[in-house]
């Protein structure tokens, strides 16, 4: 850690984290009861804004620590003190077989934030034989997925060192049909029968409008990682926005019944199209979709960008912050974004 970094810790610490939490901590994930207003609360600071996240009922952090990517190899590390001090109590992680290495980098973290914190992994899925777009999938395609699916689950489990995480995901979901598999259903019920897990979800940056209406329809996931932008949704296999795709505030009614529906919902590549690495680089890509005060606000693009999906129908957002200048950005724009975008 390099001596700029800590004095630019320190000083954020002092005028952002100095107070003490809010939330009554328990000894377990799963052992804490819920208050008298039915939330559960862990890690809360002064400063940072929270969300119920669906039916879970977690009080979540707006922010979202997303490790995937950013503790690969160990990278980022340094990072979770310093977002858990401002008040972070939601940390995103993935799966070894895709983010290598980044459940184990976090497990010391864990351990020593057992029961502070809500953490959530997601494991991606292996190639569907036979799939066919718009044919509901045979039991001798989903029992694949679904051993893969909880295979997978343990594997993360163990290399986060623990025996229970808050949620598991299947991870980059692009049909509608995987969101509909029964044998996937009832992989995560046995796990969540045996204190494996406790909530289930999807994350999709692919036709994610029908993934959504297709989680909305069977009344199984409480959660949903979305890939959406001030513009509408965003195309990971493009590398930009989904042609045709409506305005995020024209997706607001989608949103809503995904909401009404108990689906706790996550932001996520809310800024990836602004730039030039995973996206197209143009960094007015979303000024249109902004009024006046908010071009005049001082944020910057990515900061825009992240303050309006927030303000927009998503509960919380989801960054890959892999240094403190990005975090101290990204916490900037999720504490301004009420004040921006308040109606009139």
């Amino acid at each position: 850690m390099t001596a700029p970094y800590e004095m630019n810790r320190r000083a954020f610490i002092k005028t952002t984290a100095a107070v003490t939490a809010t939330a009554a901590v328990g000894t377990s994930a799963r052992a804490q009861e819920a208050p008298a207003d039915g939330l559960i609360h862990r890690n809360e600071r002064s400063g940072m804004p929270y969300s119920k996240l669906g039916r879970t009922n977690f009080l979540c952090s707006r922010l979202v620590f997303g490790g995937g990517a950013a503790l690969i190899g160990g990278k980022a590390v340094r990072l979770l003190n310093t977002a858990f001090d401002a008040g972070v109590n939601f940390y995103d992680l993935g799966s070894n077989a895709y983010y290598k290495g980044s459940e184990r980098a976090f497990a010391p973290f864990l351990a020593a934030n057992r029961g502070k914190i809500w953490v959530t992994s997601k494991a991606p899925l292996r190639p569907i034989d036979g799939y066919e777009p718009g044919k509901p999938l045979t039991t001798e395609q989903g029992k694949p997925l679904a051993d893969y699916w909880t295979g997978l689950l343990d594997a993360s489990l163990a290399d986060l060192g623990t025996d229970y995480v808050d949620a598991y995901y299947l991870m980059a979901v692009g049909e509608p049909e995987v969101v509909q598999c029964e044998q996937l259903h009832e992989a995560f019920l046995k796990a969540k029968k045996a204190g494996k897990v406790g909530h289930w979800g999807v994350s999709t940056h692919k036709r994610a409008q029908q993934v959504l209406e297709a989680m909305i329809a069977t009344d199984w996931y409480d959660l949903a990682m979305i890939a959406i932008t001030p513009a509408g949704w965003y195309d990971w296999d493009s590398k930009s926005l989904l042609p045709g795709t409506p305005a995020m505030a024209d997706l607001l009614p989608t949103l809503k019944r995904a909401r009404d529906a108990g689906i706790g919902l996550v932001g996520m590549k809310a800024a990836r199209y602004l730039t030039a690495f995973g996206g197209k680089g143009t960094q007015d890509a979303f000024d249109g979709h902004y009024s006046e005060k908010v071009m005049q606000s001082g944020l910057s693009p990515w900061q825009r960008s992240y303050a309006f999906v927030l303000a927009h129908g998503v509960d919380v957002v989801n960054s890959d912050m892999q240094n403190f200048a990005h975090f101290k950005e990204n916490l900037t724009a999720v504490q301004r974004s009420a004040e921006l975008f308040a109606k009139a």
